[in-house]
C-alpha cells in the first residue's frame, strides 16, 4: 500500500463534506458514534458513514474463546499482541462505561464483511442509524451472532427496514459494493476505524474529532489540538 497524497483523501471522500468509516467489531468505532453523532449535529453536517471490515489477525493475531466465553480455546499470538488486545478493550470500557454501554470481549475474531453489507443496505433505505442503533449494543453484549444472515435479517427487521431481497442482494451487487468501497479506502490509506474523510485530510481515532470539527466549521480560529 502506498502512502496517499491529499488529493486522494479528497476524491475518496466525493461530495459529502464528512465521510467516517467504521467495523461493527471495532469497540473503537462503537464509542464513537455518539461524540461523531454529536458533532455532525451540532454543525449541521450529514456523515456518510461508510463499512471498513478491518483484518484483525493481519496485525493483532487470532483467538477463540471456548464455549465458557472464558478460557482460550486456540490462538495464535505473540505476548506483545495479547498485551495491545487486552489493553484496547479496557481503554474502550472506560469510555464506555461513562455512557452506561457493556463492550464485553468478544469470542472469536469475527468477519464482519456480512454485517458491513448489512450496514450498507440499511443506507439505502436512509436508515443507517437505526441499524447500528440496533446491532452495536447486543454485539458487544455477545447477544449478536454477524456470520448468521438471519440474525442480521432479524436486526434489519427490528431497525424497521425492509428485508425481502437483502440475501440475494448480499451475495450479489451488496457484496461488490462492499468489497469496491474497502479497496478504496485501503488503497488510499485507510486501515483502522474510525477514521474520518474531511476536506483533503484523512484523521483515524476519535481523538481527532475537534480538528474535524474545526476543518468542518472553515478553520475558524486557531486548530485545536488533540482531546
Amino acid at each position: 500500500m502506498s502512502i496517499a497524497f491529499p488529493e486522494e483523501f479528497a476524491r475518496l471522500r466525493g461530495a459529502a463534506r464528512l465521510a467516517v468509516y467504521i467495523d461493527l467489531k471495532s469497540p473503537y468505532a462503537y464509542i464513537a458514534i455518539g461524540p461523531t453523532r454529536d458533532l455532525a449535529r451540532s454543525l449541521g453536517v450529514e456523515i456518510d458513514w461508510r463499512p471498513f471490515t478491518l483484518d484483525i489477525p493481519s496485525y493483532l493475531g487470532s483467538a477463540k474463546l471456548a464455549k465458557d466465553g472464558k478460557t482460550v480455546a486456540s490462538a495464535e499470538r505473540t505476548p506483545q499482541q495479547w498485551s495491545g488486545v487486552k489493553y484496547s478493550y479496557r481503554d474502550a470500557r472506560r469510555y464506555a462505561a461513562l455512557t452506561g454501554r457493556t463492550i464485553r470481549g468478544t469470542i472469536k475474531i469475527w468477519d464482519s464483511s456480512l454485517a458491513g453489507i448489512a450496514m450498507l443496505w440499511a443506507k439505502e433505505h436512509a436508515a443507517f442509524d437505526r441499524f447500528i442503533d440496533e446491532a452495536y449494543p447486543p454485539f458487544w453484549r455477545r447477544e449478536l451472532d454477524i456470520d448468521d444472515i438471519a440474525v442480521l435479517e432479524g436486526t434489519l427487521e427490528r431497525a424497521e427496514i425492509p428485508t425481502v431481497g437483502f440475501r440475494e442482494w448480499s451475495e450479489g451487487a451488496g457484496r461488490r459494493l462492499h468489497d469496491e468501497i474497502n479497496t478504496a479506502a485501503f488503497d488510499a490509506g485507510v486501515y483502522g476505524v474510525p477514521t474520518y474523510l474531511v476536506e483533503d485530510e484523512m484523521w483515524f481515532g476519535r481523538e481527532h474529532l475537534p480538528r474535524v470539527g474545526w476543518l468542518l466549521e472553515g478553520r475558524r480560529g486557531s486548530a485545536p489540538g488533540a482531546a
